[in-house]
């Protein structure tokens, strides 16, 4: 697929998941508690539960999830940018804590929940509004009884690298 093909591809795939999405807030801690990380996923994509409100702030939508696996969609937007005119590094480590943190989060059993103990970033290409869309992808490198870890990219549609991350999550009982 050339770029156009690429970006019309994630923009329709995005409206489908967006359709099917119910309001964003914070998920009630009876769902945390009875489902397990793959059952919140699957009913946030069905509208039963909410999906994060971190995602209206900073222009970007969950939209995968599969054990071990998390990817995010973002818009670099022009209010997102530093005062040097690219999009501020803060931007790409949320999208990526996202990203890593929910890969985790897909492996968890109910009554588990995990917080970022640590994430490292490095932003190898500066984006701009130019760059229309961008896909992170977290994936899980290990899953233990009290941590993981997980590594993450930005991309975009032309598979050009924008940033790479890597993390270790704390598991919590809820």
């Amino acid at each position: 697929m050339n770029v156009e093909e690429t970006i019309a591809t994630w923009e329709a795939e995005e409206t489908r998941i967006r359709e099917k999405l119910g309001d964003a807030d914070v998920i009630p801690l009876s769902d945390l508690t009875t489902r397990s990380g793959m059952d919140i996923f699957n009913a946030m994509f069905a509208g039963e539960l909410p999906h994060p409100p971190i995602g209206l702030t900073l222009d970007y939508t969950p939209i995968h999830m599969e054990k071990g696996i998390a990817v995010f969609q973002g818009r670099p937007k022009r209010h997102h940018y530093n005062p040097l005119g690219t999009v501020h590094g803060g931007w790409f480590c949320t999208l990526l804590d996202s990203a890593v943190g929910c890969a985790v989060h897909t492996l968890l059993p109910a009554g588990k929940t995990y917080t970022t103990l640590e994430i490292k970033v490095n932003m190898v290409r500066a984006l701009t509004v130019a760059t229309p869309l961008v896909r992170a992808e977290g994936k899980v490198i290990h899953a233990g009884r009290r941590t993981a870890t997980a590594e993450g990219k930005i991309i975009g549609p032309d598979g050009k690298l924008y940033a790479h991350a890597t993390t270790t999550c704390i598991i919590l009982d809820v």
